[in-house]
């Protein structure tokens, strides 16, 4: 028989509910500190046992304005005093309507666009698949290696990493496609994506059977890679020149993780499709993709939708997050924690040879840890990094082909003395990783 908690096991004790989380939860599912949080606040998180610890992974980039910001919280308790949810495709209200015309408005800068809403980032990757397809009447997608585009089926399939995201999963969607993503470090330049670019036509499929190519301006889960403004424009003429719609994936970038509102309005061109969610429902689940209104207009009636898209509680967050982003100087806040972050790793990394790299925009920045004998990426040491910092008290998490990157997703409301005290207790995780302390 399962161990039944005890009320007061509930409220006190971490190690009696991650025993609980061992019987009732699947493996499939990892957890990446063994904590159980109670309540948060801005950049700050507490666990059942009263423990404080600042929270640099923000949900995987979906708390840019904090842990229930109260703009937030007032938003979403007003509109749980009028209506919870409809389903906007049985009858409309007004929150779902105001946030596409914002999203239009900022995405659009004045050209047409339209916007719909789903629950999370996978489904607003497929549907943007479904639009392109749509609009198209074309096949193909190409993504790239170390993209994550989602968990579903389809998503998994455009994600660029074969663990552990595809697993035993297949088999999987056909008429996707692959390209290298650029990655300085590694020896990968952005004339070699290129060039892989008109290899793929030459050899596996025409351009003019291509749908739409979709790439995150920043990758995420991929190592926080940074796709430069020259290769997104080449990208953006190749797909012009061959009426290929060009997708930008802004889920974990999008809404002042970069320093502006989307990372694709510093790289000088314009997408026909945005992928948003995480941060813009300030952690109530929604998703969406905006674009272009007559590509948006592709698929007919019906073809669009789900239960939960654009919920109307999510709609209210969202709404107050836009404010919030709008109004409370958080872009240049973004940018200023970022260079202050940024300068800080690289002091670090004069100081510990395992730090391979320094890079990211804004405040989405990340370090990659390698071997420092042979230069090979090191699992290992990124995980011991991590797990030593969660002892003192910091929260963060790895990403990257191999797992040995160690990305900051902190939020933007965080105090320039919570950034000193997580740069503090990170030199503390890497000196006792790599040996330098008991």
């Amino acid at each position: 028989m399962q161990n039944v908690m005890t009320e007061q096991q509930t409220w006190s004790d971490n190690n009696v509910l991650l025993d609980a989380r061992e019987q009732n939860v699947p493996r499939g599912i990892v957890t990446a500190h063994p904590l159980v949080i109670e309540r948060a606040k801005g950049s700050e998180v507490w666990d059942v046992e009263g423990n404080r610890y600042l929270d640099f992974v923000g949900g995987i980039g979906v708390l840019n304005v904090g842990h229930n910001h109260p703009a937030v919280v007032n938003a979403v308790t007003k509109q749980l005093g009028l209506v919870s949810h409809a389903c906007f495709q049985v009858v409309a209200y007004p929150g779902y309507i105001e946030l596409a015309q914002r999203l239009n408005q900022l995405v659009g800068k004045g050209e047409a666009y339209k916007s719909v809403f789903f629950t999370s980032g996978a489904e607003a990757v497929e549907n943007a698949v479904k639009i392109a397809r749509a609009h198209t009447n074309r096949p193909g997608v190409i993504a790239f290696d170390g993209a994550f585009h989602g968990r579903t089926l389809l998503g998994v399939t455009l994600t660029g990493m074969s663990q552990p995201y595809k697993q035993n999963f297949g088999p999987f969607p056909s008429d996707i496609y692959r390209l290298p993503f650029p990655n300085p470090l590694h020896g990968v330049t952005e004339a070699d994506c290129l060039k892989a670019l008109d290899q793929l036509f030459a050899v596996q499929i025409l351009p003019e059977r291509v749908a739409a190519i979709i790439i995150e301006p920043v990758q995420g889960d991929g190592g926080f890679l940074p796709a430069g403004a020259a290769f997104m424009q080449s990208l953006r003429r190749i797909t012009q020149q061959h009426g290929i719609m060009l997708i930008c994936d802004e889920v974990q970038t999008g809404f002042g993780r970069t320093g502006t509102m989307f990372a694709f309005q510093q790289l000088g061109i314009q997408p026909d499709l945005v992928t948003v969610a995480k941060s813009l429902g300030g952690g109530l689940p929604i998703s969406g993709v905006v674009g272009r209104a007559a590509m948006m207009d592709a698929p007919t009636p019906g073809g669009l939708g789900g239960t939960y898209g654009g919920n109307a509680l999510a709609c209210a967050a969202a709404l107050a997050v836009l404010d919030l982003l709008e109004h409370d100087n958080l872009l240049e806040r973004a940018n200023q924690l970022g260079a202050q972050l940024n300068a800080r790793l690289r002091q670090l990394a004069e100081k510990y040879a395992c730090i391979g790299d320094v890079r990211g925009v804004g405040f989405m920045q990340a370090v990659e840890i390698l071997d420092f004998e042979t230069g090979k990426p090191d699992a290992a040491l990124t995980q011991k990094i991590l797990d030593s910092a969660c002892q003192e008290g910091l929260l963060l998490i790895k990403c990257g082909l191999h797992r040995n990157t160690v990305r900051f997703l902190a939020p933007l409301v965080t105090t320039d003395s919570q950034l000193e005290e997580a740069l503090h207790i990170f030199d503390i995780a890497l000196a006792r990783a790599t040996g330098r302390l008991g």
